[in-house]
Order: structure tokens, then C-alpha cells, then sequence
């Protein structure tokens, strides 16, 4: 493989790592990371020749920013294969911050508040374009909604901002939503 494709390597170094690592024979610590390493070997025995400088160059190049690199160890940023929540260091979110969804889910959501559902955390955008791009990829009609976040946060709700830009919180009541 003379060219190496980066966003190829990133879907399949995501699955390994946040959806199904016993495929890969991976053990994840329960805060995500695994040698990197044993990815290279576990991506190798799946026929993916790559190297640790390759994946090193897969998460500088990537967009997304999906994955971190420390110490000789990955893991994905949103370890859904983890039980434990991995652990964020709180920041001060700006005063809104907006979430993209459908229209079929609106009624639950003002009612309940935004629930992490099958993931570690509340997924948030900066800006309303992003939001409609995460909200695009969901079947329905696009809502977006604000989250008076600054408010939030002095009610002890706890943001957690990550190197990709997507901020990240614990359930938010429906009070702090704005459709």
C-alpha cells in the first residue's frame, strides 16, 4: 500500500476502538487507551499494514480529530467501549452552545432534557453549522437547538471542551434549551 488512506484508517481505528476492540483482540483500560502498539498488531492481523508513525500521521491529518495519542497509548476521544466515563477536566462553556436533532425527537427532548442516550456525554457544537451537520445525520426534520450552556454551568452542570471542538456535558435539563 504505497498511499495510505487517512479517513479509511480513522473509520477502522474508531471501530476498534469504541465499538468493538474483542474483534481486534484489544484490552482497553477503563479509560480507552491501549498501546499503540498493540493497535498496529491488531491492525495488522486484520491486513492493514501500517505502522505507529502511520497512525501518528492519521490523527495530525484528521479533520475530526477522533483520536489521542499520549505516552505511547491511543484511544478514542468518545470510548463508547468503555463501562467507566472517561474522565474530563470541566472548563467554562461559552454563553450558548447548540445541538442538532430531528423534529421527531423534539417533544421527548423538552420534556426530559438532553440525555448522553447511548454515548458517555451530551455531544454540543459550537456554532448552529455544526450543529446542522451532526443534526443532517439523522433521518427527519433538522432542529436545532440552543443551550443556554453559561446558565447551565453556574447551575453545576459540568462542559468539557475537546481538542476537536465538539464540547461535551453530563444530561441537560430542558430548562436551559431553547428551540
Amino acid at each position: 500500500m504505497n498511499k495510505i488512506d487517512f479517513i479509511q484508517l480513522s473509520k477502522t481505528v474508531s471501530h476498534a476502538l469504541r465499538h468493538e476492540p474483542q474483534s481486534y483482540n484489544l484490552n482497553l483500560d477503563n479509560q480507552g487507551w491501549v498501546l499503540l502498539s498493540d493497535l498496529v498488531i491488531a491492525l495488522k492481523s486484520k491486513g492493514i499494514q501500517i505502522d505507529e508513525f502511520g497512525i501518528n500521521k492519521m490523527v495530525e491529518l484528521s479533520e475530526k480529530k477522533r483520536h489521542q495519542i499520549l505516552n505511547g497509548k491511543i484511544r478514542a476521544y468518545y470510548g463508547h467501549s468503555v463501562k467507566d466515563k472517561i474522565l474530563k477536566h470541566p472548563v467554562v462553556p461559552p454563553e450558548f452552545l447548540y445541538h442538532g436533532t430531528v423534529q421527531n425527537s423534539l417533544s421527548d427532548i423538552l420534556e426530559k432534557g438532553l440525555l448522553p442516550m447511548d454515548r458517555q456525554y451530551v455531544h454540543l457544537s459550537i456554532d448552529r453549522r455544526t450543529a446542522e451537520m451532526v443534526g443532517s445525520r439523522r433521518k427527519g426534520d433538522l432542529v436545532i437547538l440552543t443551550i443556554r450552556a453559561k446558565e447551565a454551568f453556574l447551575n453545576n452542570i459540568r462542559f468539557y471542551k475537546e481538542e476537536s471542538g465538539i464540547w461535551l456535558s453530563g444530561p441537560i435539563p430542558s430548562k436551559y434549551i431553547v428551540e
